[in-house]
């Protein structure tokens, strides 16, 4: 078995439920490493915007839903959040979950898959979207757009404008995983090690959370209704433990650009980084 890109984007919506509570905006705070009392104490709460990546998820799509792709074979490639309104701290949010384009690169070679998951709060207001690519390293050849892929948004030829330097904890993939992310190759070794890893790896997306964090304060005073979109590439994994240094570049009035790089190892693990600020 193996996917059918004409179907999936005909495919309507898988919809999603979530009633979020200050606890889960406070263990999301938490599981991305921030002690900032903006995040993480019950007066005065804010959501760090990156936790829209957990909202009404809907689950490992391409797992749970029985899509068609070889999930074993399946990586997060980018993700992108673009928000419309303040996210809410308490009450009922609803996502709907659409897919393509798809980017067939060969069968030997996988495709690329993007989804698009619209958040609404209980009125219908839309108050995020949140994009995502994945690489199906197992289904290439069955067809897709015949239009290029999207490129990456190139970085400035230039010494950052602003550096932040933030570390993770050695178990900041068993508190992130506590918001939803229930993957065993960040937390057994066993799974790590037939994954290819000699230890469990961060998630992707607690990286990007502590990326953002370095953006929202670098860029926004740590003001979340400030931050209006937030894009990244995946390019390499995080161990749990290491240092996370954020370069940031300003790029004109409410844009800039960013990248992410392990400091121990000096390896750039978040890429081609673009954000919208008020």
């Amino acid at each position: 078995m193996t996917i059918d890109p004409a179907a999936l984007v005909a495919r309507p919506p898988i919809v999603s439920h979530q009633t979020v509570t200050k606890r889960d905006v406070m263990l999301y705070a938490l599981g991305v490493g921030s002690d900032d009392l903006s995040f993480v104490y019950e007066e005065n709460l804010q959501m760090l915007p990156t936790m829209a990546t957990t909202l009404a998820y809907p689950g490992f799509v391409w797992k749970d839903f029985d899509l068609g792709a070889d999930w074993k074979k399946v990586l997060h490639g980018e993700t992108s959040i673009e928000l419309h309104r303040p996210l809410p701290v308490e009450g009922e949010l609803v996502g709907e979950t659409t897919f393509g384009p798809f980017f067939d690169k060969g069968a030997d070679k996988g495709t690329v898959a993007y989804q698009k998951r619209e958040i609404r709060d209980a009125e219908g207001n839309l108050l995020v979207t949140v994009r995502n690519s994945s690489f199906l390293r197992g289904d290439g050849g069955q067809g897709g757009s015949s239009e290029p892929q999207p490129k990456p948004r190139p970085l400035p030829d230039r010494p950052a404008d602003e550096v932040v330097t933030l570390a993770t904890a050695a178990n900041q993939a068993m508190i992130y995983r506590l918001s939803g992310d229930y993957n065993p190759l960040h937390i057994d070794p066993e799974v790590a090690k037939v994954g290819g890893f000699d230890r469990p790896i961060l998630h992707g997306l607690a990286t990007f959370g502590v990326a953002g964090r370095a953006v929202l304060s670098a860029l926004c005073g740590n003001d979340s209704s400030r931050l209006k979109r937030l894009d990244v590439r995946f390019a390499s994994p995080v161990f749990p433990g290491e240092t996370i240094r954020t370069e940031i570049w300003r790029e004109g009035d409410g844009i800039a650009s960013y990248r992410s790089s392990v400091v121990e190892r000096d390896l750039v693990v978040l890429n081609n980084g673009y954000v919208e600020f008020a």
